[in-house]
């Protein structure tokens, strides 16, 4: 989902996570940042394939938990959001989803809006 602001993001920690996970290469691995093919692709169609790669190892995804840390743009009033979206594209059910917003205070290169961070957790189940 995309929120107003003078900046984009080029991550995704959610996939990251749920990679992470199953024991798998990281984003990078699967999308390259140098690949211009995939240059500019919806946050959503990772998190697609990587359910999609979940589901080809036998895995079920139970949860996802995310915080994002920015002084701006302000997180809180698009969480729901965020999380309704989320959740249709790992085809999970949205209480499944975590996402948290906080600040760093003013302090480092988030503080000093320079960047966002964004951590995230996957719980998943492979089954034989």
């Amino acid at each position: 989902m995309d929120i107003p602001h003078d900046r984009g993001l080029e991550e995704n920690s959610d996939a990251d996570a749920v990679l992470g996970a199953l024991g798998l290469n990281d984003i990078g691995f699967y999308f390259p940042p140098d690949d211009e093919s995939i240059k500019g692709i919806y946050s959503l169609d990772i998190l697609r394939k990587v359910r999609e790669l979940a589901e080809e190892n036998s895995a079920v995804i139970h949860n996802i938990d995310s915080i994002v840390v920015a002084e701006e743009p302000e997180i809180l009033p698009h969480v729901e959001a965020m999380k309704l979206s989320m959740s249709k594209a790992l085809d999970i059910d949205h209480t499944q989803v975590g996402v948290k917003a906080n600040t760093n205070e003013l302090m480092g290169f988030v503080g000093r809006g320079e960047g966002i961070a964004a951590m995230a957790v996957a719980s998943i189940e492979i089954r034989d």
